[in-house]
């Protein structure tokens, strides 16, 4: 499929993730994982804002108090940006030392549809290839819970289903290249029955971060493929676009109607070199509409 592609200007990140929709802000938000950065773009102007974190920002996620919820390096933090750069961090829960060790941090997340954050831990040495990641659960009235899932080496691909009874995971080191499903528990925030969504062994691509659109369908990003990519949830592809960039990382749905697409990426030069598209920010029309991030409040 070919789409109209526009690319964010005056954004470079060496790992661009975890892109989000602030409906109330009408702006964009997303980080840059080593340079620790979180960066806004108001959606009317093309305003741009970034932010400075303590330690490495992985995912965040909207809150329902006007302040972000964030997997970092040591745990699950709420981020107050302040409107003249300064930042406010404050952990609220992590997990105990024997999971969350030297050398791991947290990677993708973001909430279910009732409001709950959900975020993985990885061991950043990919090359080492240790399955010692798991998937947590946060709420203000549980805490942290989990590992949920465990025997991640490179977690991924956290979406959930319009009616929030299916929950997408994949996983995208190359070892692997898996997506799973499982049924959602809406009430207990719990999944279950694990099966294999998509096999993507000898693909183009891994199955890095995912969002889910109003029909129901997974748009995955194929990390290394260059391409974003639209299954079923029969698990059939029926729909592509291609970026210009080769390691796209995550995307999301947004806009006042919902039917952008911003997908940050990955460039394996750091964040030192500034040219060619590797490492940027595009927002593409995919021709369907989203669904919105339910902002976390439980």
């Amino acid at each position: 499929m070919v789409a109209d592609v526009e690319r964010i200007a005056g954004v470079h990140c060496a790992t661009g993730e975890s892109p989000l929709w602030h409906a109330g802000q009408a702006a964009w938000y997303w980080v840059d994982i080593p340079a620790r950065r979180i960066w806004r773009r108001d959606h009317a102007s093309g305003a741009l804002l970034h932010w400075t974190a303590p330690e490495m920002v992985a995912c965040i996620a909207a809150s329902s108090d006007g302040s972000l919820i964030a997997g970092m390096e040591t745990g699950v933090f709420r981020l107050a940006l302040g409107a003249d750069g300064a930042l406010d961090a404050s952990r609220l829960a992590a997990p105990v030392a024997a999971e969350l060790g030297e050398g791991m941090r947290f990677n993708d997340g973001r909430c279910d549809r009732q409001g709950r954050f959900w975020s993985g831990t990885m061991f950043m040495d990919m090359g080492a290839a240790r399955s010692v990641g798991g998937l947590y659960r946060y709420s203000a009235a549980g805490g942290l819970h989990g590992p949920v899932v465990r025997n991640l080496l490179t977690q991924n691909g956290l979406a959930w289903s319009p009616d929030g009874r299916t929950m997408y995971l994949s996983d995208s080191h190359p070892q692997r290249r898996l997506v799973w499903a499982y049924d959602y528990d809406i009430d207990a925030g719990l999944p279950h029955n694990e099966r294999v969504f998509l096999d993507l062994t000898g693909q183009l691509g891994r199955p890095d971060g995912a969002a889910v659109d109003a029909d129901g369908c997974y748009w995955s990003c194929a990390n290394d493929g260059g391409v974003v990519q639209r299954f079923t949830p029969q698990g059939r592809l029926d729909r592509e676009i291609a970026l210009p960039m080769a390691k796209p990382s995550m995307c999301a749905f947004g806009g006042p109607d919902l039917d952008l697409l911003l997908v940050t990426s990955i460039d394996p030069a750091g964040a030192g070199n500034a040219g060619g598209d590797a490492g940027s920010a595009v927002i593409v029309r995919p021709g369907v509409k989203g669904i919105a991030e339910t902002p976390f409040g439980v």
